[in-house]
């Protein structure tokens, strides 16, 4: 044991905690919560205590590797894998055009840094097509996002004095800073009140003073009620929307045409429960609202996100204290500008992302414009989307496949290259996942292990392959490098005129950063160079924020960065900021939305049920548990209970098919079928299953024999089910049957 305790993060969700390590060798021997974090405070949740599960595990690879004609891998050194791989893409550019390569990943929930290099080699081949895991979730909110106001909000659960829960259950996703702490202090105090939206009892629900226990996919009904009762019983704030929203009266014109009466009986919530959780909202001094999954992987989900934000703003609950808010940015998640379409399909590309459900589409084809060759960093495609094969058919057709990770996932097996990169403890790395208002955090996270040998951390790995594209010629940077010598203030200078003398610098300016001003950042350090580009432009676009933090300018915000290393608050916020973060010209919310305020007038006519007689469950695939987690925990060791997955069924559902608590169940869909364990459980609605997320992955045990513990969710969803604006997935709303093994064999 080293004796000394060493500040990083967790990396399993989007908090992105702090925690503090004790080492033994290479195991992260002691785990607990960093209480100079200033997000998290301290605060962690069970999962963190496993990380050393993702760290040292069987599936780790040491090498590259290169795919033999028969399928299997040979080991090949990294000069060879680099120069044959950026050979290969040029080939591809060169015969078919750069924009026939298509990029998936750009990092999980905590590896963001690498992403950031991954550009410069995109742009240097003319790469322009790209996806990650934010397309199978949130580019529905998003697109409305950027017609209401041009960025993304939070809500300030800390303080709010009602705090609403759209398909979201933070007790076990956490997704904001302290969540099962701000929970319990909501619901202890009888001052606040929660209001949960959710066909299953969850471990937040219980805790609500409101559960609107909707029928699975008819989410739209319910909220668009909730909207209307705002407006029929004229409880919304009309100094707040003649100050600051445009659009309101076409809104409240399409609200006061809803029955609400019928559309609370096509949820099945009782009108009364649902008029009294509206009236808490109305009357309240702050509001917070969180959508997730539940609605975000459902029928109707971008509507869903526009009628769950009518909520906040026809009640003014915007720029106030425990209300709903813009926030700074440290690096975009999303591209907030127009959209464009997938050059196959036509399918919208939303914030800069391809659907996921539409890249075997865009693959498998004999289209002049389909996607050749495909670039995959930290990602596991082939496992997370829908339909894995359909999926694993199309990777398997490409002309080159180039696969950057930790471990030989499900889609490092169908490539032609893997990349073995360092782990998120053996390099600098980091989040941007920086979403909190007023005070908001950016957290670079030092290595704490030196990396395997055989692996590179991936900025390296851009870096080379840059270098073998001979895109800047190395005397250019040389200026640099003796500029950044001298100190940050010569380097900035230095760079800028760089940049405006030389246009093919400016298409590669992670890879300049790395290369010049990487060398001078302290030991292990070298990756975190892209942050000081990332804090110039904070440090121009917040400056009052940023100084308020306590950072004059780009560099001392850049120099906190590097200096403390349990994270840094890089922006401290004003309420009344809120207004300038609008991206509309007159600072005001853009309420109509002709094609939202025609979905809700369709709802009278619109089905709410999918199901079918020959399938007639909703299945929620990849629901989240105490004891599943993304795909980075291989090892399936790590999980106290639950350790296969169950199919979580209702009462009435067991009695009805003859399931038994611990039997066996065959779930079968359009796409496929599979075997689970049963558990039987009253949180469960009739007519409502669900299966866990992180199941279903292949593990090599101490005996050497491949495990593959539960079900792999995708192996049951489908590419055809999704959003028809945004083309997200229905994954919380799969039409299944499911069967007793037993009976089902006899048939």
């Amino acid at each position: 044991m080293t004796g000394e305790w060493q500040p990083t993060a967790c990396i399993l969700c989007e908090c992105n905690c702090g925690i503090v390590v004790a080492l033994e060798g290479r195991t992260l021997a002691k785990i607990r919560g960093d209480k100079e974090h200033p997000a998290s405070q301290g605060y962690t949740c069970n999962k963190a205590l496993r990380l050393d599960h993702y760290q040292n595990n069987r599936s780790r690879l040491t090498s590259p590797l290169r795919r033999r004609p028969d399928g299997s891998y040979e080991e090949i050194d990294w000069d060879t894998a680099l120069t044959e791989i950026a050979e290969g893409f040029k080939h591809i550019r060169d015969t078919y055009g750069g924009d026939k390569v298509f990029y998936y990943g750009g990092g999980g929930q905590g590896n963001h840094l690498g992403g950031g290099y991954a550009g410069a080699f995109l742009k240097s081949i003319g790469s322009r097509y790209r996806s990650n895991a934010l397309a199978q979730e949130k580019t529905g909110e998003a697109w409305v996002d950027a017609h209401l106001y041009g960025g993304h909000t939070r809500g300030e659960f800390e303080h709010a004095e009602v705090s609403v829960f759209v398909g979201k259950n933070p007790w076990m996703s956490q997704s904001f800073p302290r969540a099962r702490t701000v929970l319990n202090e909501i619901a202890k105090n009888p001052a606040r009140a929660m209001i949960v939206i959710d066909p299953v009892i969850t471990d937040t629900a219980k805790m609500a003073d409101f559960h609107l226990r909707v029928r699975p996919g008819t989410d739209a009904w319910c909220l668009a009620a909730m909207a209307a009762v705002l407006v029929q019983e004229n409880l919304c704030n009309e100094e707040f929307l003649a100050d600051h929203v445009t659009g309101a009266d076409a809104v409240k014109d399409v609200l006061r045409q809803v029955p609400i009466a019928d559309y609370a009986q096509r949820c099945g919530v009782d009108e009364e429960l649902i008029r009294a959780a509206v009236r808490r909202i109305a009357g309240a001094d702050s509001v917070a609202v969180f959508e997730d999954l539940g609605v975000q992987q459902a029928p109707n989900s971008t509507l869903c996100s526009y009628l769950n934000k009518l909520l906040w703003i026809l009640t003014g609950n915007f720029a106030k204290r425990g209300g709903q808010h813009l926030h700074s940015a440290f690096a975009p998640l999303f591209t907030f500008g127009g959209v464009g379409r997938s050059p196959v399909t036509g399918s919208p590309v939303i914030s800069g992302l391809v659907p996921s459900n539409v890249v075997p589409q865009e693959i498998l084809t004999d289209h002049p414009d389909r996607f050749r060759a495909m670039i995959v960093e930290t990602s596991n495609p082939a496992h997370s989307l829908a339909d894995s094969a359909a999926c694993r058919k199309a990777f398997e057709s490409l002309e080159l496949m180039v696969v950057i990770d930790v471990a030989m996932t499900e889609t490092a097996r169908l490539a032609h290259y893997v990349l073995p990169a360092a782990s998120q403890f053996e390099k600098p790395e980091a989040t941007f996942f920086n979403l909190e208002f007023p005070h908001n955090t950016f957290h670079l996270r030092h290595p704490i292990l030196d990396p395997l040998p055989g692996t590179l951390p991936e900025p390296e790995i851009w870096a080379r392959l840059v270098r073998a594209l001979d895109v800047v010629d190395d005397a250019d940077l040389e200026p640099l490098r003796e500029a950044a010598d001298q100190g940050l203030e010569a380097y900035a200078q230095a760079f800028l005129g760089a940049v405006a003398a030389n246009p093919a610098m400016s298409r590669v300016l992670p890879y300049v950063l790395y290369e010049t001003l990487g060398p001078t950042l302290p030991e292990g350090l070298k990756g975190a160079a892209a942050l000081w580009g990332l804090a110039q432009r904070t440090a121009m676009k917040y400056p009052d924020a940023v100084r308020r933090a306590g950072h004059v300018d780009g560099n001392a915000l850049f120099e906190a960065i590097l200096a403390r290393r349990s994270g840094v608050t890089f922006t401290v916020h004003e309420y009344e900021d809120d207004f300038e973060l609008i991206g509309h010209a007159d600072h005001k919310i853009a309420l109509e939305m002709p094609e939202m305020l025609g979905d809700i007038a369709r709802l009278t006519d619109a089905q709410a049920a999918l199901t079918t007689p020959e399938f007639p469950v909703v299945l929620s695939a990849g629901e989240r548990r105490a004891y599943t987690a993304n795909d980075i925990f291989r090892d399936p060791s790590w999980r106290k209970r639950d350790a296969e997955g169950a199919l979580r069924v209702s009462v009435e559902d067991a009695q009805a098919l003859g399931l038994v608590a611990g039997g066996r169940a065959r779930i079968t869909t359009a796409a496929g079928s599979a075997q689970a364990n049963v558990e039987i459980s009253e949180a469960m609605l009739p007519g409502h299953a669900s299966l866990p997320n992180g199941l279903g992955l292949d593990f090599v045990d101490e005996d050497g024999q491949t495990l593959v513990p539960g079900v792999a969710p995708n192996a049951l969803t489908s590419t055809e089910w999704r959003d028809a604006y945004a083309g997200t997935p229905w994954h919380k709303h799969v039409p299944a049957r499911i069967e007793a093994v037993e009976a089902a064999a006899t048939a």
